[in-house]
């Protein structure tokens, strides 16, 4: 067993205080009911984390956090506008793990019938929702041929105080399923909840089968994350988790599973006949504090996953054609679409960099659009200016029929059923070049410089008097080149 880090170890108390410190975090100390109240307070929450104080059987609980992309960048302690390049270049690093005798997860060790998952603070976050699910699972499997361990999010439908229902989407830890099904026997998993940020943007990214995310989220954090055994089953789980849940997946069950509210703000997707899993153990710290975690477009879920997946794509992309003059990548409101934002080379550069998008290590992304360094890609009007005002149909829109896509986008035709092989959609996929002339047609790109005032520098903000500021402080913001004046 190696010794701590020297380095205070990053957990989700850390990441409370951070978000404290930048006033990101508002404490809810009145009572508060995890069935039927939680959930519309965090949809409503869009702006600032909520700290629940008195939910029922003496629990607390954190959602919300990050509610933003602005969280995100707090976590990462960077700019907005830097997240992105900064995530892509750490993905660069993995940093494998280290063992440890113990940790704050390990305080109580409670049997089965010595814990119940009923009485967690396990929020219902939707009208149409089957039940509480809990959203926040961290799933620890490993292959078991190889061992390699594998770090995934899942929702958890509670069943009943031992046992939870589990959507496993058709990639790595299905595929790990599969192989103990074929054995004809029970996936052992371990599943912590609540940690910090970087935990959860490692799960939600989407490395070759094989590849440890907790590695991953090692070179995220900048330092190795410190694991323990568990105490029933053969995998490891952070030591300083809030909140870890061992059991097992068996083979060949299903049960009706759903609806829940997803991060496309639809219901349906996902719903049928999904895997269980059956709980014997419990580990948590004392006061452990449970993380909720909401769904829904540009909800917390969604952060979680557009962070990674830009940032990937990000990475993809400086490769491509020799290195693009590449800025940034963001995704769009429902995660099926992406925004490149570059200064093309040459003619054409961009459908190349799209397509490469639309056919990254994601199954996600249908919709990619490439605008210039002008165009403000977190400013949803002004991707909506750019495709009104540089896009020709015919020459800057193509469709590519017949692709695979996610297997959760009800827009598209779906093939088989959740908890099956053949469980996918059989779509198409669009491109836009809403880019401008490159550079070296100087005479052509002329045609398209944006209007802007004589002098940019003057601000309102001088002249206006002090009960007029927040008249004025919706300005927007104006780019020069790929530089940002606020």
């Amino acid at each position: 067993m190696a010794a701590p880090s020297r380095d205070k170890p990053k957990d989700m108390r850390s990441w409370i205080a951070e978000l404290e410190a930048a006033s990101e975090l508002i404490r809810i100390d009145k009572p508060v009911d995890p069935l039927t109240q939680m959930g519309s307070l965090l949809y409503q929450s869009r702006e600032k984390a909520l700290f629940f104080e008195k939910l029922p059987h003496g629990w607390r609980s954190l959602g919300q956090a990050p509610a933003n992309l602005r969280h995100a960048a707090v976590a990462f302690g960077v700019s907005e506008e830097d997240l992105v390049p900064h995530v892509a270049a750490k993905l660069g690093t993995c940093i494998p793990p280290v063992m440890v005798n113990s940790g704050p997860v390990k305080e109580l060790k409670l049997e089965r019938g010595a814990f119940d998952l009923t009485q967690l603070p396990v929020h219902v976050a939707g009208q149409r929702d089957g039940g509480p699910v809990i959203g926040s699972g961290l799933v620890v499997t490993k292959d078991p041929e190889t061992g390699q361990r594998n770090l995934s999010f899942h929702r958890l439908q509670i069943k009943g105080p031992h046992k939870s229902g589990i959507l496993l989407y058709p990639r790595h830890t299905w595929r790990n399923y599969l192989k103990y099904q074929e054995r004809n026997e029970p996936m052992p998993v371990a599943i912590f909840i609540g940690h910090h940020p970087l935990y959860y943007v490692a799960a939600a990214t989407t490395a070759a089968y094989g590849v440890d995310e907790l590695e991953i989220a090692g070179g995220l954090l900048g330092q190795a994350v410190p694991l323990v055994k568990c105490e029933t089953v053969d995998l490891e789980v952070p030591a300083a988790a809030e909140i870890v849940l061992e059991g097992v997946i068996p083979p060949h069950v299903r049960e009706d599973e759903g609806p829940f509210s997803e991060f496309q703000d639809y219901y349906v997707t996902g719903t049928g006949k999904n895997p269980v899993v059956e709980y014997q153990f419990m580990t948590r710290r004392k006061d452990a504090i449970f993380k909720n975690l909401q769904n829904g477009s540009e909800m917390e879920g969604c952060v979680f996953h557009k962070l990674p997946m830009s940032a990937t794509i990000f990475r993809r992309l400086k490769s491509v054609g020799g290195g693009p003059n590449l800025h940034n990548v963001a995704m769009l409101p429902g995660v099926f679409g992406l925004v490149i934002q570059m200064t093309p080379r040459f003619y054409g550069e961009a459908k190349n960099l799209l397509l490469a998008a639309l056919s990254s290590e994601y199954q996600h992304p249908k919709v990619a659009i490439a605008v210039d360094a002008d165009v403000d890609i977190f400013n949803h009007s002004e991707l909506l200016w750019a495709l009104s005002t540089r896009v020709n149909p015919r020459e800057d829109v193509v469709v590519v029929p017949g692709t695979h896509n996610h297997a959760m986008d009800a827009s598209l035709p779906e093939l088989g059923a959740p908890g099956t092989g053949l469980w996918q959609r059989l779509g198409s996929k669009l491109i836009i070049d809403a880019t401008i002339p490159p550079p070296v047609d100087a005479e052509a790109r002329a045609a398209f410089e944006r209007i802007r005032p004589r002098n940019p520098q003057i601000r309102l903000e001088d002249f206006a008097a002090a009960a007029s500021l927040p008249l004025v402080q919706g300005l927007a913001p104006i780019f020069f080149g790929s530089k940002l004046l606020r």
